[in-house]
């Protein structure tokens, strides 16, 4: 695990990086918003790294199109109130082309009318399907949706003979998010919510919520959220004695989850991007390549197994290079190649945006992972 002081060199050595003029035609100038310390540290400090190994990649590569890039990287702590301040400064001080992140929902959901009235396009790496539902002109993301990895769910608890299930979920933005898709998809699944319960963010004691769902003779709890309550609740749901399947969301995507749950974690099933199973996907699957190269080149890095968070990060900026390799830096340009921009490969799957659709991954942008001897590995 990356200590404080590393986390803050970081973000320190990018946002203190010597500022190149915002009106050099040679340079594109990027913003980036991630939690890279806080309670959400295991979504920004991934996307973080990431984030600026692709720039370092670029720049030794003689940059974009010949254009040098230039990284300006705020660390908002998950903060929305942090995230909004830096997001002006991004815009109106440093005159960014796009901004990529922030790492929550709620931070996301903050920074979406002001990016959108400001005409700055903004990448999100967030879930939350609110974030590009309805459409916001200069607003796109990157993970995949809410209700596709609700789908997901629903279809492997039918095949699990599972009907009636609790539910329970962080007061985040996410976790919301999250379960209104639940609610509203569970019907035409046929499955029964027998309870859905709100946690704090910031718990470290869910016995008692669990309990309460427990008394409701359910046959599988799901749990959505991205904070560490994901670990604390497999933990206090094993010691209470509930021997049910535990579904947790896409926001459970880093191994750092499941090692601080340790052996509690065993079993646990959920859906996520293919990066998590890199190595096991066949030879012929359009995202192994890309895959195996960025979990090669960040184990080299950084010592550690990359997150889906970190692959979030990658593929918002390959889409704005992409972009700018092919129109420029003008920002209407760029906004309008992103919207109409199909067949990108990325870690998340295969990217096909329209203008009604700023996110454009579909259900097959998922795999069924579960907990196995720590480690993450296809559902069989």
């Amino acid at each position: 695990m990356t200590t404080k002081k590393s986390l803050a060199s970081l973000a320190l050595c990018a946002i203190l990086a010597a500022p190149l003029s915002a009106a050099d035609p040679g340079v594109v100038k990027i913003g980036a918003i991630f939690a890279v310390t806080g309670p959400n540290a295991n979504l920004g400090t991934p996307e973080a790294r990431t984030l600026q190994m692709r720039v370092d990649e670029a720049n030794r590569s003689g940059g974009i199109a010949g254009k040098k890039v230039e990284l300006i990287l705020k660390d908002s702590q998950g903060s929305t109130e942090k995230a909004v301040s830096f997001a002006k400064q991004l815009i109106e001080e440093d005159d960014v082309l796009a901004i990529i992140g922030p790492s929550t929902s709620g931070e996301s959901m903050k920074l979406k009318g002001l990016c959108n009235d400001a005409e700055t396009i903004l990448v999100s790496c967030a879930a939350a399907e609110t974030i590009v539902n309805p459409v916001a002109r200069w607003v796109f993301k990157v993970a995949p949706m809410d209700s596709f990895a609700a789908q997901m769910i629903f279809a492997t608890m039918q095949g699990m003979g599972i009907r009636r299930i609790g539910v329970l979920c962080s007061n985040s933005g996410f976790g919301q998010g999250g379960k209104a898709q639940l609610l509203k998809l569970a019907p035409g699944a046929g499955i029964t919510i027998a309870v859905a319960e709100d946690y704090d963010k910031d718990a470290t004691d869910l016995t008692g919520v669990l309990t309460k769902i427990k008394g409701q003779n359910v046959q599988a709890v799901v749990n959505w959220s991205t904070e560490p309550a994901q670990s604390i609740v497999l933990k206090n749901i094993r010691q209470l004695g509930f021997d049910v399947p535990v579904f947790q969301s896409h926001g459970f995507g880093n191994l750092a989850y499941a090692a601080a749950a340790g052996k509690a974690a065993e079993g646990t099933i959920f859906p996520c991007g293919r990066i998590l199973a890199a190595e096991v996907l066949p030879a012929g699957h359009p995202q192994k390549k890309l895959l195996v190269s960025y979990r090669n080149a960040y184990i080299a890095q950084f010592n550690e197994e990359p997150s889906t968070f970190g692959g979030h990060a990658w593929d918002a900026f390959g889409i704005i290079a992409e972009a700018v390799s092919k129109v420029g830096t003008d920002k209407n340009k760029v906004r309008d190649f992103i919207e109409t921009l199909s067949g990108f490969v990325g870690t998340a799957g295969i990217f096909n945006f329209s203008p009604a659709d700023h996110n454009g991954l579909t259900m097959d942008a998922f795999e069924m992972l579960t907990v196995k001897n720590g480690r993450f590995v296809p559902l069989r």
